[in-house]
């Protein structure tokens, strides 16, 4: 049973909204403000799981995160996708027209470019965190001051919202996964996804062979991402999602790449949550 999961981003971070709605019990949550920081609580087992975002709708990939989880073998054992709703919120009494700064990730100030630019008098400022933003508003009474961040980050550290849903693009998801030191998490017979990885050779056909292989095997490519290999100039390693009506049919295509590609490496096998 999980009774510890690391987060990156503080209480009210839409890691947290994750926490809540993945896990069928109430969980502790480790706030920790870097994905690195996430992983170490993690392998140091100070934690019991892990959650990681790996990609968002307008954004794209967090192509970090996906090193991390291969370099310190870990599993990813879920997936959760998350409707990320952007809200401004500052101290209560306070209107727009007040607020001089607002601090918050990169990317929530890029997701919400539009709505700033009705709001010239707004300076944009990146910070590490949202939720922790909304936190230190309410912990230094910060007048002036704005956060982006969830309903659930205004609730707890008592915020007045004064814009709901600023983001730019209106559906705005983004994919969670649940990391844990070791797999089989998920029976077999309900395994439909999987997460791998491989290096292809530097010679011609070579990606589109192994691609092949996987439509061979009936396995549905739903996303690859390549990734320079620091230490080989030009060489990448591809991180590619898949999914499957018949686990057979997977195990059939590991056993081809492991042998035609390079480096292979399963990150995980789980559940398709967008079934």
């Amino acid at each position: 049973m999980i009774h510890t999961v690391a987060i990156q981003g503080a209480r009210g971070s839409f890691h947290h909204i994750v926490s809540q709605e993945f896990f069928e019990t109430p969980v502790d949550i480790i706030e920790c403000m870097t994905f690195d920081r996430v992983v170490e609580a993690l392998t140091k087992q100070e934690c019991d799981a892990a959650i990681m975002a790996l990609e968002n709708s307008i954004a794209g990939s967090i192509i970090p995160n996906y090193a991390l989880i291969n370099d310190h073998a870990l599993h990813i054992v879920g997936e959760h996708y998350l409707d990320i709703q952007h809200n401004l919120m500052a101290l209560p009494g306070q209107s727009i027209a007040d607020i001089k700064e607002v601090y918050s990730h990169p990317m929530a100030l890029l997701q919400c470019k539009a709505f700033f630019k009705k709001h010239p008098h707004i300076k944009l400022v990146e910070d590490k965190d949202t939720a922790e933003v909304a936190e230190r508003i309410q912990k230094h009474q910060l007048p002036h001051v704005g956060a982006i961040a969830s309903v659930m980050a205004a609730t707890i550290f008592e915020l007045d919202v004064l814009a709901h849903s600023i983001q730019t693009i209106k559906h705005n998801e983004t994919r969670f996964v649940i990391v844990k030191r070791a797999n089989g998490e998920v029976p077999q017979t309900a395994i439909n996804k999987a997460s791998i990885r491989f290096v292809a050779d530097h010679k011609r056909g070579s990606l589109a062979t192994l691609l092949n292989v996987m439509s061979d095997c009936r396995l549905n490519l739903t996303k690859i991402q390549s990734l320079p290999i620091i230490e080989t100039p030009w060489k990448y390693a591809f991180f590619v999602d898949v999914t499957f009506d018949a686990y057979e049919d997977f195990s059939k295509a590991k056993s081809i790449i492991e042998i035609m590609g390079q480096s292979f490496n399963v990150l995980g096998e789980y559940k398709n949550a967008k079934l």
